[in-house]
Order: structure tokens, then sequence, then C-alpha cells
């Protein structure tokens, strides 16, 4: 089947499915909001010389006696228009989720092929080493590892990489065990083409549909880990918020009745993470040869 059929067929079938559609749609416009936050943000949230203590905690709708400014989300408790810094707070979970799921995928991908395709005491090293990683809590791992290195966004992305490169590595080891004693790996061998180009040109290929999958759910998860140990203090320093530290910032207001310091976070951050698992879910089924129809 040629490849503008084979992306004609994909694109049928993932639109087959509305709410993914709709999800994808949601993750766009997301993505969008994320790269030009600096361009679609009426205030940059975090240059000091654009902030007004006067205006802090205003509610949402309010404008600023100072610079006559609307605050359409309000603002929290240094005066900062909300809407903006949940863009700017956005982006930076976008760069933590994506980079990390990337530079763990490179990571698992690489060793999982190495131990599915070359088998033997070095599998059965990688694999253990694997397991004891995935024995511990993603969290947790990623906790030890910060309060080790301390705050920043190269070091929360080193830390959720740390925490997620074992399940690439499973994945992509699993199948390549599947494929490796095929009749195609065993022709490439026969012409003696080199190791890395049987890995690379002819095995990868057929591993990549679970490792989409796994990838796809793995930003969902690394957007929430990451939310999770900046809302608990451990992820990112306040001169780089996310939208955990926005909602942390707002969680001690949220019974003086500020409730939009925590809310408006809250939502930004459920619906990124609903729109990622929409898409990652009809990927699963477009990719799953069981699941697919003829």
């Amino acid at each position: 089947m040629k490849r503008s059929q084979m992306t004609g067929r994909f694109i049928r079938n993932f639109a087959k499915s509305k709410i993914a559609l709709v999800g994808l749609l949601l993750l766009v416009m997301i993505i969008i909001a994320a790269v030009f936050a600096p361009w679609l943000a009426p205030q940059n949230p975090y240059d000091l010389m654009q902030l007004d203590i006067m205006d802090s905690r205003m509610p949402p709708g309010s404008v600023s006696e100072s610079s006559g400014m609307t605050y359409i989300l309000g603002t929290d408790e240094q005066g900062r228009d909300m809407y903006s810094a949940i863009l700017y707070g956005l982006r930076i979970s976008v760069i933590v989720g994506v980079s990390s799921t990337v530079l763990a995928l490179l990571i698992g991908m690489t060793v999982g092929l190495i131990a599915g395709y070359f088998g033997g005491r070095l599998e059965t090293v990688i694999m253990r080493i694997a397991d004891i990683q995935l024995s511990f809590p993603s969290i947790l791992t990623a906790m030890i590892l910060l309060a080790l290195f301390g705050q920043g966004t190269g070091k929360i992305i080193i830390a959720l990489v740390a925490s997620q490169w074992a399940y690439y590595a499973r994945t992509t080891r699993s199948a390549a065990l599947v494929e490796h004693k095929k009749e195609y790996i065993e022709a490439a061998r026969l012409l003696g083409l080199s190791t890395p180009r049987i890995l690379m040109r002819h095995l990868l290929p057929n591993c990549l549909p679970p490792l989409i999958i796994v990838a796809a759910l793995q930003v969902a998860a690394a957007i929430s880990l990451e939310a999770t140990l900046s809302f608990l203090g451990l992820g990112l320093p306040v001169t780089e918020p996310s939208l955990g530290l926005l909602i942390s910032n707002g969680f001690q207001y949220l019974y003086s009745g500020r409730y939009w310091i925590s809310l408006f976070p809250g939502i930004a951050l459920l619906l990124t993470i609903i729109a990622i698992n929409l898409v990652a879910d009809q990927l699963r089924d477009v990719l799953n040869p069981r699941l697919q129809r003829q």
C-alpha cells in the first residue's frame, strides 16, 4: 500500500470518532495558545514592571484603575492577570511534558530495541533495571531526584525522563521480541546489512505503533506529574510557574472566596489532559490492527 493511501486511511479511521476530533481541535488550540503566549497575553505576568500590587486579587471582569486593563479572569495575589499567567503557565507545562516524553521515548526505545534484538544476558540486565525502576511510583522517583537536584525546568525534565523511560523500554522490547524472528529480519541478516541499519530501518518502524500510543498517553501523565510536583513546591520555582504552581498559589485563598486564582488554571490543566487523552485513545484504536476494519 502506498504511503499516500496509508495516510488517507489513517485520517479516515481517526475521523470516525467525533469526540476524538473535538479533542484534536482542543489540543491544537492549546498548542497554539502555548506557542504564541507572548503575543496572545495582554500582559507579561512575570515582568515586575507590568504588575501593580493595587490590582491584587481582583475578581474576573474587574478593570484596573491604574492601567485601565480589564482582567477577564481576575488577578492573583501579586496583581498578575490570570489569563496571561495561564497562557504562560500552559506554555511551560507543555514544554516540560513534551520534552520529557520525547527524551524518555528516545532512551527507552533505544534500550528496548537492543534488549529485544540481542536477548541473552544483556536483555536480562536491562529488563531487571527497568523492573526496579517500575517498582517505584513515578512521583516518588521524581521527588527523590528533585530533592537531590533542586528546582528548575531542566531538572524536572530530567526527573520525569528518569521516571518514564522504563515504560518505553518494556514496550519496545515486547514489540522487538515479536518482530526480530520474522522473515524480513532474517532476510536483512542474510543480505549482510549492518546491525544498526537492521534496527533502525527494519525493526524500529514495526515497533512504532505501540510506542506512539504510549508516548501520547505519557505526555498527559508527564504534564499531570509536573503539575503535582509544582503544586507540592518541588517542581518549578516561582520565576518559572506552570499550571500546577498557579493552582498552588491560589489554593490558600479558596476558603476566602477568591476561587478564580486556582479554578481557572485548574480548568486549563484539566482540558489539556482531557484533550491529549481523547486523541491518544483514538490513536490506540487506529494503530491497533486488531481494531481496524478493512
